[in-house]
């Protein structure tokens, strides 16, 4: 058996009604209106109109100029520039007890020294390397008392006692 082709009415769903000609053009004059409405008004972007909110306070609170607020001057200047200051290093400062012996066991110092002493030139900053850590050598020895003067004078004085006592002892 054959089974009907249409559908019950209930189920069908029903037919979509043909707008007359007047409700499309009272359609059309609606959209028609709204469209002409569409748009930001005069002079919103000099009044900030549109923002709301947190953002709208902060771009209220902010200079909306971009760039450095330091004058520049514009002629020749009789000040030189200010060069910037170089940050301090992050080593902690040494003591000077400390500080010399690290000069004394500085390895480039002594493959630097023994150079010199065998009669190599060195470079002209090497040269300036290794009398600037002399300096610093000596002066920390000045700081702590210490001074190379020292031993030579003890050599001396050891040597004028043993002649002292040749001479008085005759022995």
């Amino acid at each position: 058996m054959k089974k009907p082709t249409s559908a019950p009415a209930a189920k069908r769903p029903a037919k979509a009604r043909r707008k007359t000609r007047e409700e499309i053009n009272q359609e059309a004059r609606d959209r028609k209106r709204a469209k002409k409405h569409r748009g930001h008004a005069a002079g919103s972007r000099a009044t900030g109109g549109g923002a709301s909110g947190s953002s709208a306070q902060n771009n209220k609170n902010k200079d909306p100029r971009i760039g450095s607020k330091k004058p520049v001057p514009l002629g020749v200047t009789d000040t030189p520039v200010t060069k910037q200051h170089k940050p301090k290093s992050e080593k902690p400062m040494l003591s000077p007890q400390d500080e010399l012996e690290m000069l004394e066991n500085d390895e480039r110092l002594d493959a630097l020294l023994e150079r010199l002493e065998e009669g190599e030139t060195l470079t002209a900053e090497e040269q300036t390397w290794v009398d600037a850590k002399l300096d610093r050598i000596d002066e920390l020895m000045q700081k702590l008392g210490l001074s190379y003067d020292d031993e030579e004078e003890e050599e001396e004085d050891d040597k004028q006692e043993d002649m002292m006592r040749l001479l008085k002892g005759g022995n």
